[in-house]
């Protein structure tokens, strides 16, 4: 410009300069990419050339249910469309997976080729660390490449079909495992998998339980659900064992008898336990001792599904277990129904409990330690207020106590039940009652 002083120079910008994001380290960048939707990873090879093929190393792979449904619903690409798109993104991957989560929608297949061949990768690869596979369609048979994963730290299987090798020994870095719907082949019987890393076990609705037995000492949460056939003292055999769950759902017959004093003595280091009513009720013989050989003096919650407080034998376990559970700060009681798997027996005769409840004290034990109290989708009852009025009189250190009634009960149930509990009296003068709306 004439007249002006400055000597001013434009500089021009070029569109590599502007590609910040192709400067960025490609740890980062695989930490991006890891965290978006798989469908725009892919679409990233637009950005720019340099952009093209990062998507195809990605270490991780996520082929979620939000995915597979996408290419699932109205028969997208044909009627095995997440086949052929999940086959043309394995075909493109260069590099080794170290994750990967894969779920089989409800579709028409006619086989699991193209799962045995990818699983088949994965072996040659022989780095993959995670691997979450959920399947929506008949049971999987596993093939038995799978087992030459050695290095997986996780893994979660859901309706499958494990039959393992015979000169397979373990996975000696597994530390989590997750089995849902899963058979047992009958060739796993008698055979130990070695599992030596494993922290967390988790069995949910599997058959042939007995077939799988396994050698873990660093075992410290243990979660078995309705799994009816499970040699349960063969599974805890950690001394580490500090969260179990166990739960039977519906009614048992036709199996060995769990002692409950021999079960608590397997688990000195107990310090959560999460059982339902069935469990409760099988696990504990028939003339109940006072004090069992083996106190819980590591529990501090102890959570109950499915309780029903009008059945004798299990309020004479529940009792069991808080006067041998000195140290116990929390009690849950949850009796949500979900998916109509418990089975309530409405027609249950409660005079049993009652009498048991009236005749004398039978907790005969302060819970010195007892802070919180939950009781919540419980139908109002005479047992379960005298259950309550046994809680409040022997919890001199009892902070809250909440309680929420059933969803179908009626506002002068509600309300009737609620008086009734206000009434009764507290050891702790610090004890606050909430009273839930369902």
């Amino acid at each position: 410009m004439t007249g002006n002083n400055f000597n001013t120079k434009r500089r021009f910008v070029t569109c590599t300069e502007l590609d910040r994001i192709s400067c960025l380290p490609e740890n980062l960048i695989d930490s991006i990419l890891e965290k978006l939707p798989v469908q725009d990873v892919v679409r990233t090879h637009v950005l720019s050339k340099s952009w093209r093929y990062k998507w195809t190393t990605l270490s991780s792979l996520v082929l979620d249910k939000h995915f597979s449904e996408k290419f699932a619903k109205n028969e997208a690409f044909g009627h095995n469309g997440f086949i052929t798109i999940s086959n043309q993104i394995f075909n493109f991957l260069k590099g080794p997976l170290l994750k990967l989560h894969l779920h089989i929608p409800n579709i028409s297949l006619d086989s699991f080729q193209e799962v045995d061949q990818w699983i088949l990768s994965l072996s040659r690869d022989g780095v993959i660390r995670e691997l979450i596979l959920t399947n929506l369609n008949q049971r999987y048979q596993l093939p038995c490449y799978l087992f030459r994963c050695l290095e997986l730290r996780k893994l979660e299987l859901e309706n499958c079909i494990i039959k393992s090798p015979l000169d397979f020994q373990g996975f000696l870095y597994l530390k989590d495992l997750v089995l849902r719907n899963i058979q047992f082949g009958a060739n796993l019987h008698g055979t130990i998998l070695n599992l030596p890393q494993l922290k967390v076990l988790k069995l949910s609705a599997c058959t042939n339980v007995y077939n799988f037995k396994i050698k873990s000492t660093s075992l410290y949460k243990l979660t078995v659900l309705y799994c009816p056939d499970a040699t349960l003292l063969q599974l805890l055999h950690s001394k580490c064992l500090s969260a179990v769950g166990i739960g039977f759902i519906l009614p048992i017959q036709g199996v060995e008898r769990i002692n409950l004093a021999t079960l608590l003595s397997n688990m000195p280091c107990l310090v959560l336990f999460l059982i339902d009513g069935y469990f409760l009720e099988f696990s504990i013989a028939e003339n109940i001792p006072k004090w069992l050989p083996h106190p819980a003096n590591s529990l501090k919650t102890l959570s109950l599904r499915n309780f029903k407080f009008g059945d004798l034998y299990q309020l004479q376990g529940v009792l069991c277990m808080l006067r041998n559970s000195p140290n116990l700060g929390q009690l849950n009681v949850n009796n949500q129904v979900k998916s109509g798997l418990w089975n309530v027996h409405l027609d249950l005769d409660v005079k049993p409990a009652l009498t048991y409840l009236e005749a004398s004290n039978y907790l005969d034990q302060t819970m010195n330690r007892l802070k919180t109290i939950e009781i919540i989708h419980v139908e109002s009852s005479s047992p379960l207020l005298l259950f309550i009025k046994l809680l409040l009189e022997h919890s001199p250190t009892l902070e809250k106590i909440s309680i929420q009634p059933r969803v179908t009960a009626d506002a002068q149930e509600k309300y009737n039940f609620a008086k009734d509990v206000m009434r009764l009296p507290r050891a702790s003068s610090k004890a606050e009652l909430h009273y839930l709306d369902p």
